[in-house]
């Protein structure tokens, strides 16, 4: 079992002794900052002492004289009323042997048997993923896994948007560069695209079917089609390169077939007026701050409609909960969703939004604002070649999304203790080399030879992955890993600095120290792995 959850159900069975009942997510359990001050601290008699019309010592007294003490060497009551408790060594120990049976298993938790849809990244298929779209992938997938750690059953899904004048606009660009190919006149539309990934589309498609769209009666259409495919094509294969899979793409074209969007409409006939000959859907009576217009004067839909046609189409498949990572523009959209799915019968909760900031890419002190390789947009595929996947991934996830981001190019590369992935993945290293050059040593899974101050900080460390990790899934957090991953790799480099690991005249010893370097390689792999970074065994 988890030793702070164990500590705190004999925390629970000792206030229940005394009458009062709670549940383990009201008692707080913290490591203690000084060892001189017991391995666990608890601040529940202060918390709870109006419970007992008590002075907090007071309270704290009564609760030891109640304590289950096994596994438990010593207890305190400090300061005001904290409790200050002393773990039999045995009982950090043995979370080694937990860890090394358990190996990638170790702080998954268990199946909830809960749904969960993860939208993101959802680009327009009309030109090459850029860096923000790199960092809403990152935090997206790496969001995916952690509630896939936490047991949750997830889906990441990828919306297209083929439905409007971008991907028309996208078709008559391809068409007018293929009819340059051809020495042809050709006419590019103002709010059309201009790239080299459009004059690369065309010379694909040239090679593909000759002249034979020149021969068509629309061939904008047939362009249309053939450009997007070809356009997520190259998406797909720049998110696969940056470890990112998604399970579903929808197309909103798809969705909105079968008058998906009219029925709609006639669902929320009680939610609609008119005003200036625009219907407008009373959101206000829900979240929103304002109401929204659905159909414009002119009969066009708004993209809002339509985005509560796929929402609805997203529940209907039976998720419990839908995630939508947006960039930070759409702020506004989340409580009209709401207020929209809220007229169907869901719950507020039912949406979430993670909302991603800014990324300005910096090298040699100065923004980097558009491709030199290009004049565009830096895109996600010169990101990876120039500082390597598991940097950009780490970089990604490393701060809240909800921070601008200031992508520092020439950290991302360096080989030292100052770039935070190369520190993890450096300490990785070291405790694959530790063990590969102690082979011919038997591993002591008890570690009860663990004593000193580097090594049960490290136990205790590693012992707190499994609450990490829910932290990080309640919280849709994957800076959480990040931030434990840091400090992981910060307690192996201590050890490994103050700790023999092997001395071939004390093997009691070495193999109980092996022991925790393959537990904390373990664990440091499975942090890894949830930010889509891989764990190098040398560097």
């Amino acid at each position: 079992m988890d030793i702070v959850i164990e500590l705190k159900t004999k925390l629970l069975e000792a206030l229940k002794k005394m009458g009062v009942n709670l549940t383990v997510d009201d008692i707080v359990i913290e490591n203690s900052k000084d060892s001189s001050h017991g391995d666990y601290a608890t601040n529940v008699a202060m918390k709870y002492c109006k419970e007992f019309q008590k002075p907090p010592r007071e309270v704290a007294n009564l609760i030891l004289s109640n304590l289950d003490m096994s596994g438990i060497d010593k207890v305190e009551i400090a300061g005001p009323g904290f409790i200050n408790l002393f773990l039999k060594k045995d009982s950090l120990q043995s979370i080694v042997k937990t860890v090394i049976e358990l190996d990638n298993n170790y702080g998954a938790l268990p199946k909830n048997g809960k749904k969960i849809n993860v939208e993101f990244v959802s680009a327009n298929p009309t030109g090459d993923l850029h860096v923000g779209h790199a960092r809403g992938a990152a935090i997206g997938d790496s969001l995916c896994r952690i509630l896939s750690f936490a047991g949750y059953e997830v889906t990441r899904e990828y919306y297209i948007n083929d439905a409007g004048s971008q991907i028309k606009h996208l078709g008559e660009s391809v068409y007018a560069r293929y009819r340059e190919l051809f020495g042809l006149d050709f006419n590019l539309p103002e709010d059309g695209y201009h790239g080299q990934d459009i004059i690369d589309i065309a010379k694909i498609i040239k090679d593909e079917i000759g002249d034979e769209a020149l021969k068509m009666e629309d061939p904008v259409s047939y362009f249309m089609r053939r450009g997007q495919d070809l356009e997520l094509e190259k998406i797909n294969r720049d998110l696969q390169v940056f470890r990112v899979k998604f399970d579903i793409f929808s197309s909103e074209l798809k969705i909105r077939s079968n008058k998906a969007v009219e029925k709609e409409l006639e669902y929320l006939s009680n939610h609609l007026y008119r005003e200036e000959g625009a219907l407008v859907l009373k959101t206000t009576d829900f979240l929103d701050d304002k109401d929204r217009v659905v159909v414009k004067s002119n009969g066009e839909y708004t993209y809002f409609l339509p985005d509560i046609v796929y929402h609805c189409n997203k529940l209907s498949r039976g998720f419990d909960q839908l995630i939508d990572v947006l960039g930070a523009d759409h702020h506004g959209y989340i409580n009209r969703m709401k207020s929209a799915l809220m007229m169907h019968g869901y719950d507020k909760d039912v949406l979430d939004v993670s909302l991603i900031q800014m990324v300005r890419i910096m090298k040699d002190g100065e923004e980097m604002k558009a491709s030199k390789r290009t004049g565009n947009a830096y895109t996600l595929r010169e990101l990876c070649e120039d500082v390597g996947v598991d940097a950009a991934r780490y970089f990604f996830a490393m701060r809240a999304s909800t921070s601008h981001l200031d992508f520092d190019m020439n950290l991302a590369v360096e080989q030292s203790s100052t770039n935070p992935v190369y520190y993890a993945q450096y300490a990785h290293a070291r405790l694959c080399s530790v063990l590969d050059n102690s082979s011919d040593i038997e591993i002591d899974i008890s570690a009860k030879n663990l004593k000193e101050k580097s090594e049960i900080n490290l136990l205790k460390f590693i012992q707190n992955w499994p609450n990490v990790v829910k932290e990080a899934s309640d919280e849709k957090a994957p800076y959480k890993i990040t931030n434990y991953i840091h400090s992981l790799a910060e307690l192996v480099h201590v050890f490994y600095t103050e700790c023999r690991v092997i001395d071939r005249d004390n093997l009691s010893v070495t193999s109980s120290r092996l022991a925790l370097c393959k537990a904390s390689k373990i664990v440091l792999e499975n942090a890894l792995n949830l930010v889509g970074v891989s764990a190098p065994s040398h560097m």
